[in-house]
């Protein structure tokens, strides 16, 4: 039994049924108000209060740690909706495959994760942009083949998105600030820890198939299975011809139908010695 069923037995108890709707109302909630208290005079925006900076944490302002995941990703209002509609339907997917109590750790981890990489660069803003990137992730992984309409028109398979924001993840690591780059690693790390055993038993599988597949490709088909013995034709020069096997010769001699009653028997101790 692994670590996660033994925490499922004992604390399974305390999951939070439907949380990607709760985490949802609550950026809804944020972005309304957001649009409600902007006013020009005031110093310090409503969403600037509300996000993850560690250094105006250990000032005091503890909401920090909890408020960050209700930053809705800003944007135009159709781009916002779409993005709620998408986390809904890949969180609601996990939790309905996983059970409340994994997609709760799945999301925890990956929570705690990214509050503890913050703490790291504490004089700049973190965002939840990568903890949501990894329910995507999570959810394309166990779908690859699900169809995903980009601009409502054009049908695309999630796995070849999810291999776009891989690619997005390590350009960040390879050009992005560390804070970016610590982001990426706290958003992969419930990701690696849920799908690292599944990862390698698939390479692995992948390795015995490809095994199998250049051993077949490695091994040459004979050059014939049945040959005459007194005019040489084989099974592959002359397909549809029958063969058979002379019972009073010795040792295995095939014939064609011509030759298989108008041969000389072949003894033991004789060479053999076809008829002209």
């Amino acid at each position: 039994m692994s670590v996660l069923d033994k925490l499922q037995r004992r604390f399974g108890r305390f999951a939070v049924p439907n949380v990607t709707i709760g985490l949802i109302a609550c950026q809804a909630v944020v972005f309304v108000a957001t649009l409600a208290s902007t006013k020009p005079n005031v110093e310090e925006p409503l969403e600037q209060r509300l996000q993850l900076i560690p250094d105006r944490v250990m000032e005091g302002e503890v909401w920090r740690l909890a408020t960050f995941v209700m930053m809705p990703p800003f944007g135009n209002i159709v781009c916002l909706l779409f993005g709620w509609y998408l986390f809904y339907l890949m969180g609601s997917a996990l939790e309905g495959y996983w059970g409340a109590f994994r997609y709760n750790v799945y999301l925890l981890i990956g929570y705690l994760a990214t509050v503890g990489v913050s703490f790291l660069v504490p004089d700049s803003p973190s965002s939840n942009a990568y903890l949501m990137g990894s329910v995507f992730l999570a959810f394309a992984f166990l779908n690859p083949d699900f169809e995903l309409y980009v601009m409502f028109l054009v049908p695309v398979k999630i796995k070849w998105l999810a291999l776009l924001t891989w690619i997005g993840y390590a350009w960040t690591m390879i050009f992005g600030g560390w804070l970016g780059r610590l982001l990426v690693l706290a958003s992969v790390a419930n990701f690696l820890l849920f799908f690292a055993g599944d990862i390698v038993q698939r390479i692995r599988s992948s390795q015995r198939r490809m095994a199998r597949q250049a051993a077949q490709f490695g091994v040459k088909p004979p050059p014939y299975y049945h040959r005459c013995a007194v005019c040489g034709i084989t099974d592959r020069t002359h397909p549809q011809m029958d063969f058979r096997y002379c019972s009073q010769c010795d040792g295995t001699h095939g014939y064609c139908q011509e030759h298989l009653r108008n041969h000389e028997h072949v003894n033991a101790g004789e060479a053999e010695k076809p008829r002209p």
